[in-house]
């Protein structure tokens, strides 16, 4: 609930973000009428508004209305110092449209609507989600971008190996890793077969050494390779192509492999100076990757999250139960941002290397028959658990104490640590 002096809004916005059809409902403090507008369903489309609302009111603060559910909007809004956003919970929603859709006429007033006059008449009964400080805004727009980066190298690496696999698979071994420079400059300097088996044997080998390649033995088994190879194909209407599209895609992968390293330096730089980083690098395994991750899916906001059930549904990890008659089933949460739901998930994984109740509960899910998806999924709920807890408490993680605990209360996952 907001305090009497909260700052004065300059608009306040419903926002009704379903799956096709995006409907804004804006209204100006002072302006008798209210605005309504569609975006597309598309991120780029909903920043670009965003930032024509900044120049609009100048920065003044704005409110944003929207249901909580829409866990992935959420999570997109949250980067921009001059908004509030005061998710609805859907119940309350829908018993406050009850009260003006009695007759279901097609005129009754929209979703965008009611939360809108919610939050313009209602504001001092509903919970805030104010902006994060600027040191955690800065570390969650610097991770998602990078993450971008690494969704753009798997996205060439894989096309790379389709197009290989069509004209040149034997490439895939000899370039060395995909991903990384070996593999860029191979590609661009022998595209095809004939180019590389034209090349001579100390070429060959100065490159791999060139390239920190010091496996002696391996280099020359790749030369003995080449030289005997035949290809897949010499249809050059498919060599000439393909060939050409291989080296398309290296040279755009290029750029994207320099900048990930760039990023991550600039990542760790930020994240020391964040007040709160010891707390988050004392999850094992979070590392430089994930500590700050985690650090924006929490934020500095106690008050943001009521209960570690909040956190588990906004990222995706609680799974969604549904009834109808005597039918029900469990299936993945959608409804959330994927940058949060692969934070947990990911950094779960990740842990299962370095934290022994994390390895045991992972080996007991997939003894139970789980598979690998599921059994991380159901350790990153655990973890969830834990990091709330950490993060409430200010206290930094200690594996040992959690040990303990686990003994004292006789878990079964105690019997598996001795």
């Amino acid at each position: 609930m907001n305090e009497p002096n909260a700052i004065e809004l300059v608009a306040c916005i419903g926002l009704d973000w379903a799956d096709r059809r995006h409907v804004i409902c804006l209204q100006a403090t002072g302006c008798p009428e209210a605005e309504s507008l569609q975006l597309e369903q598309k991120p780029d489309a909903l920043h670009e508004w965003i930032a024509q609302q900044r120049v609009r009111f100048q920065g003044g603060k704005v409110g944003i209305a929207i249901e909580q559910t829409r866990g992935a909007v959420i999570h997109a809004l949250m980067m921009y110092d001059f908004l509030e956003l005061y998710p609805i919970n859907p119940k309350a929603l829908a018993r406050f449209r009850e009260a003006f859709r009695v007759s279901g006429a097609k005129d009754d007033p929209s979703d965008a609507e009611l939360l809108m006059d919610m939050l313009r008449l209602h504001r001092n009964r509903l919970r805030a989600w104010l902006p994060d400080t600027v040191e955690t805004r800065r570390l969650q727009i610097l991770a998602e971008y990078r993450r971008k980066l690494v969704n753009n190298r798997i996205r060439h690496t894989n096309r790379i190996t389709s197009l290989l696999k069509m004209y040149f698979p034997q490439a895939l071994d000899w370039a060395g890793e995909l991903g990384t420079m070996q593999s860029c400059d191979f590609l661009q300097k022998w595209p095809t077969l004939t180019a590389i088996q034209q090349t001579r044997p100390a070429q060959l080998r100065k490159f791999y050494l060139d390239h920190h390649s010091r496996n002696l033995a391996l280099i020359e088994e790749r030369l003995a390779q080449i030289r005997t190879a035949r290809s897949l194909t010499d249809d050059p209407a498919i060599v000439e192509t393909l060939s050409l599209a291989v080296q398309a895609e290296a040279a755009q992968l290029r750029p994207v492999i320099e900048w990930i390293p760039r990023y991550d330096h600039i990542i760790a730089q930020q994240l020391a100076l964040h007040p709160e980083h010891e707390l988050f690098e004392s999850f094992p395994g979070a590392g430089p990757v994930y500590a700050p991750r985690l650090l924006i899916a929490l934020g500095t906001d106690r008050s943001r999250w009521a209960s570690s059930a909040d956190l588990q549904s906004h990222s995706g990890i609680a799974p969604v139960t549904e009834q109808s008659g005597n039918s029900c089933w469990v299936h993945r949460r959608l409804a959330c941002s994927n940058f949060i739901r692969q934070t947990f998930h990911e950094f779960a994984a990740q842990s299962i290397q370095w934290s022994s109740w994390a390895r045991a509960y992972y080996d007991q899910m997939r003894d139970r028959g789980l598979r690998h998806p599921a059994a991380v999924r159901a350790l990153a709920f655990k973890w969830i658990r834990i990091i709330y807890r950490c993060w409430k408490d200010r206290q930094p993680y200690q594996e040992e104490i959690h040990l303990k605990a686990l003994r004292d209360k006789r878990s079964p996952l105690a019997g598996k640590l001795d």
